[in-house]
């Protein structure tokens, strides 16, 4: 048996004007919970999509089992026993749970869907991952916590040696960790290679076994977790020491600026009442499904709500739809970017300009593009905003990269 499960050795990806992976390699043992740990756009994401096939590394080779394999798409990558539930869910809504699970490869009888051999296979991988849904179910109706588990036992229905798990918790309340967990280490005992990708300093320690750094599109070393502490780990990851995580600010706080009283929508939420002064951070805290984010959805003109009342700067204001939210000197970083947050087709430059595009068009009704393009420039310097260009499209920057567009 090889030592090794998985084997990348010398990774190199170019894009146009910048080199997204340097000469990385990567071991990963079966039986093993192997994290992934770097800051955002340090190459973890651009290395997960050469593994299972989105992309073709431009130099270096990969082995599964000590056997070199090259992979032209995705489909290769599952033949050959590599899997991944991915950081944004990839589910048909429309579809059910078995639907979604096995699509693609549902089971055939007289050249139809054999629905019932397909239904009574579903639940007994749900059962056996103790994932309390009925295989029926509309995907489209779950929380999203419900649907990474769904994502979970699709990978699984592969029956993969290696999966890649890329930040599976951020969407999980503290019990579901725990149920993860439990399959995780199911999984593991199994012999199941586990790729761990979390910036959550918590999970890495208590669920991983080795650790691989990387930083800037370099890999800087792996370790068995036990070798790492806290400090070391994060030292590694930014290439310096950092005398504190969380240093104190002494800002000034000061006069109430947004005030919401009594704010309901029947069925939703219920007589929500909060204030935020002038250089205060408000927490927002709860459950899936607590409320949170259609809160902040109604606040910003995204959904009606049935009574209550906001006040900005003390004065009563209807804000009825997001361009009225804007005007008022309000912004709205959603859950799901990629859904409700981005043009994932256009460019940096468009996504950070097209909220103030009124702004940028001159008296002549042309657009500034000088002006547009050196606020763009100013922001990408201001955020750390990890691009070649403006000009790149979002859909090819990481994860981190486009929340920070």
């Amino acid at each position: 048996m090889n030592a090794f499960a998985l084997e990348a050795e010398g990774i190199s990806k170019f894009f146009p004007g910048v080199k997204a992976l340097d000469n990385v390699s990567l071991r990963v043992r079966p039986g093993t919970v192997h994290a992934l740990m770097g800051e955002n756009g340090a190459g973890k994401s651009t290395l997960m999509k050469c593994l299972i096939g989105i992309y073709r590394p431009d130099k270096g080779s990969i082995r599964v089992k000590g056997e070199p394999v090259e992979f032209t798409d995705t489909m290769d990558a599952l033949r050959s026993g590599i899997s991944m539930i991915h950081q944004e869910l990839n589910l048909v809504p429309h579809m059910t749970v078995a639907e979604n699970i096995w699509l693609g490869r549902e089971p055939m009888k007289y050249g139809f869907v054999d629905h019932g051999q397909l239904t009574r296979q579903t639940q007994a991988l749900l059962d056996k991952l103790n994932i309390r849904l009925t295989a029926d179910r509309l995907v489209g109706d779950l929380s999203i916590a419900a649907q990474q588990m769904v994502e979970i036992a699709k990978a699984v229905s592969w029956n993969a040696d290696i999966v890649i798990m890329d930040e599976p918790t951020s969407a999980l309340t503290e019990g579901e960790v725990a149920h993860l967990f439990t399959i995780i280490r199911d999984l593991r005992a199994q012999g199941k290679a586990i790729i761990y990708i979390s910036h959550k300093m918590d999970e890495i320690f208590a669920i991983t076994d080795e650790i691989s750094v990387f930083r800037d599109g370099t890999w800087v070393g792996s370790k068995n977790t036990t070798e790492f502490t806290r400090q070391s780990l994060i030292t590694q990851m930014v290439g310096r020491e950092l005398t504190q995580l969380f240093p104190k600010f002494n800002n000034t706080i000061g006069e109430e600026v947004l005030t919401v009283r009594n704010l309901t929508r029947q069925g939703v939420f219920h007589d929500v009442s909060f204030s935020v002064r002038r250089g205060e951070i408000l927490g927002v805290a709860g459950l899936v499904g607590a409320g949170r984010s259609e809160v902040m959805e109604s606040l910003f003109g995204m959904e009606r709500f049935d009574s209550g009342e906001v006040l900005i700067d003390g004065a009563p204001v209807t804000i009825d739809s997001p361009s009225v939210a804007i005007e008022k000197g309000m912004a709205l970083l959603t859950e799901d970017r990629k859904k409700s947050g981005l043009f994932l087709v256009l460019s940096v430059l468009e996504n950070m300009s097209i909220v103030k595009m009124p702004e940028y068009i001159g008296k002549s009704g042309f657009v500034q593009h000088v002006k547009m393009a050196e606020d763009c420039m100013e922001q990408i310097r201001r955020l750390n905003i990890k691009t070649p260009t403006m000009d790149q499209i979002i859909n090819n920057l990481s994860g981190g990269i486009s929340k920070k567009s």
